[in-house]
Formats: C-alpha cells, structure tokens, sequence
C-alpha cells in the first residue's frame, strides 16, 4: 500500500483521515524523500534541466545581478541609502502630495460649477432689465429726455450688475479656496488614519505571521520526531530479527498449525476493499493462511482480534477499558488491519498494511513482521510512536464468546 502512496504520489482522503498524526507525519516524511529522490534522478538524467542553464549557455538569453562594493547582489531599500530621506518623511511628503492634489481636483470641479451658476443668474437678470428697458423706451421714445435718462438708468444698473457679479466670483473664489484648504487637511487626515490602519494590520499580520512560524515550527518538531522515530524503530528491529526477511518461524509454524482451506480459482485482488464481500475473500485467500488473527502458537482465535467491526463499535469496545488496552479489527479501507488503541485522553487508531507478505503499521515504521501476531509481540515491549508512548498491555476481548468476526470463520 505504501509503495502505491508513493508511485502515485497521493493519498485518497478518505483514507487520510485514517490516520493519526504521527502515521501523517512519516507519510508526508516518505513522500517528501520521493519527491527529493526523483529530482535528484531528473538532474542526473538532465543537468540542463535545472535553473543553471540560464546563466548563458550557448545562444540562450541570461541575466547578470549588479553587484555592490562588497561583492554581494546590490540592493536598494528606499530611505536607507545614503542621501534618501527617512522612509517614514517620504510617506509623509507623498501623503500630503496626494491629499493637496486630490483637493485642487475637487476645487477645480467647484470653481466650474460655481462659474456656471454666476454666469446663468446674472445673465437672466441683464436680460430682464433689457427687456424691461427696451419696453418702456417703446413707449417713450417721442420724449428724449427721457429716453436719454433711460440710458444712463439701464447703464447705471449694468454697472451693478456687473460689479455684484464680481463681488459674488470673489466671495465664491474665497469658499472655494476654503473648502480646498479644509478638503486637503480633511484628506491629509483620513491617509494618516489609513496609514495607521494599515500598520494596525500590518501589525496583525505580523502576529499571525509570527503564529504561524510557531505552528510550522512545531509542524517541524514532529516530523523531526517522527524520522526519529522511523529510525529507531527499524534499528530496533533489525537487533531483534523481527522482519519478514528474517523470519523463518512463520514457514514452521504456518505449515504446522494453519487450518486447511478448500481450493479456489486464482483471485485477482482490487487495488482496495470495494465490499464486504471482497473482505472476506482476501481474508480466505490471503490472511487465513498466514495465520492472521490466531494465536502464535494454537488455532485459538486471538483474544485482541475482532474481524469486521466499525471504528465506532472499537471505541464503544474500548469505552470503559484502561490505558493500553487494545484490540485489533478488519480495516475497510486498505488491504489490512487496524490496531485500536486506549490512551488516557481517548483513543488512537493505527492502519496495518498487510498488502504485501509483511505486517507493517502504514506510515509509522518500516518493522517488517512476518505475522500478525509478531507485529503484536514487538508492540507490547516496544512503543508504537515514541512521542505517544503506546504500549500494547490488555487485549480487549469480544463482547460475546460466540461472536462471528463478521462473517470471516465461517
């Protein structure tokens, strides 16, 4: 199962979410290593391949970094370098740039509106005069006096007119002027409070930051456990003989104690469990005779063994158990088992990938073990993970002495 993950390069989520997180940890660890290693393979097969040749090989375009006086990349920061003002005036000048600029637009727009307003009024109120002038000049136009008197009225008035309308350009250039002067200090304002707006966010920002290098470090701590935990559970092994390729017991005791099984055509097993059914064939064909589930040394159904339970029904099991209490069922998402463990604080579920003649748990270490019951031995002197400390002590026994483990013995 694990050389699949790995050929593949993915994990279903389904069976993800299987496991804990040391079993995560290893898992992303070994995919890791893959990745690495068939980079390394690519630039060994195509040294080209890497961003080097992109430093003008043959006819091919590259770059060339300006250096400064210390033979190092030459950077520029803005306000550091000598004769730059200090970052924080630059900001203050641009703010206020901008403010300033921002007002004289808006003034310009009221200048124009205002000018238009002036315009329309005093020019209907010429042409009322006019018409009123012209009016009673019509009808007095056989008295010169009076219409000459007419015309020093009607030029008077146009003089007032005219001068009312000055007046009124100059009262309104001064609101504008105003209203420019407030608008660009009401704009200055509300850049500083965005400014500080944005360091109050910057400052957050920071914060999470600073949470998030604290979660990928301990992120990191884990995955340095779990390697180390990877590693010395192999060397474990390896002193104690306990790998599949070490073992020949499993050969003595399998001929001598397994059950035999009627004959069946050959099964061509899917990549994963697509049914019960299919369940229970793999456990007939492959399982049964490497004497999956029984005692070492007897035809005893092992007493931590529960053939097909749910997760939920290993807790229900599990509830009221002690610490390292533990027992172990069918799992419905990989060829294999899992090991359903009591700690303090609830439980912890390990998957045992039993695709291949080895018994392994998935993720967690590369301990070989030739049975399933070998993998249960070394696990009651030796701790699972090293960071849970999980040491196999009681088996949880069935509920029932008649239980069917789901249909496996029958």
């Amino acid at each position: 199962m694990m050389q699949q993950i790995l050929q593949d390069m993915y994990i279903e989520p389904d069976l993800l979410a299987e496991l804990n997180e040391e079993q995560k940890q290893i898992l992303f660890y070994k995919i890791r290593e893959e990745q690495v290693r068939r980079w390394n393979e690519s630039e060994r097969r195509d040294p080209m391949a890497s961003g080097l040749r992109w430093r003008g090989v043959g006819n091919r375009r590259g770059i060339q970094w300006l250096l400064g006086s210390d033979g190092e990349v030459w950077v520029w920061v803005m306000g550091e370098a000598p004769g730059d003002k200090p970052f924080e005036d630059i900001v203050e000048e641009l703010m206020e740039e901008r403010a300033v600029k921002q007002a004289q637009r808006e003034a310009q727009e009221l200048r124009r509106v205002k000018e238009a307003e002036i315009e329309k009024k005093f020019r209907d109120a010429m042409a009322k005069e006019k018409a009123r002038f012209v009016a009673e000049k019509w009808k007095e136009e056989t008295d010169d006096r009076k219409a000459a008197k007419q015309e020093e009225e009607e030029d008077r008035i146009r003089e007032e007119l005219k001068k009312c309308e000055e007046e009124e350009r100059q009262r309104g250039e001064e609101e504008i002027s105003q209203t420019e002067e407030r608008r660009a200090k009401e704009l200055y304002i509300s850049l500083k409070q965005e400014e500080k707006r944005r360091e109050r966010d910057d400052k957050e920002w920071q914060e999470q930051l600073r949470r998030s290098k604290v979660a990928d470090e301990e992120m990191k701590c884990k995955a340095r456990r779990a390697r180390d935990e990877y590693k010395r559970q192999s060397l474990r092994a390896i002193e104690k003989g306990l790998v599949a390729g070490l073992s020949d017991l499993h050969a003595n005791y399998t001929s001598q104690y397994c059950l035999p099984l009627p004959f069946s055509p050959v099964w061509i097993r899917p990549p994963r469990p697509n049914s019960h059914e299919s369940i229970i064939r793999w456990f007939e064909e492959e399982q049964r005779p490497r004497r999956a589930g029984y005692e070492r040394s007897s035809n005893t159904i092992a007493a931590w063994f529960h053939g097909i339970i749910s997760r939920q029904e290993s807790e229900a099991l599990l509830a009221n158990a002690a610490e390292g209490c533990f027992l172990v069922r069918v799992s419905e998402w990989i060829w294999g088992y899992t090991l359903s463990y009591r700690t303090t604080l609830g439980f912890k579920h390990f998957l045992i990938d039993a695709s291949g003649d080895y018994y392994s748990f998935l993720g967690v270490d590369q301990n070989r073990h030739a049975t399933l019951a070998d993998l249960i031995d070394f696990h009651k002197e030796e701790v699972i993970t090293t960071s849970g400390g999980e040491l196999l002590q009681d088996p949880c026994r069935p509920r029932s002495s008649t239980a069917d483990y789901g249909g496996l013995f029958l």
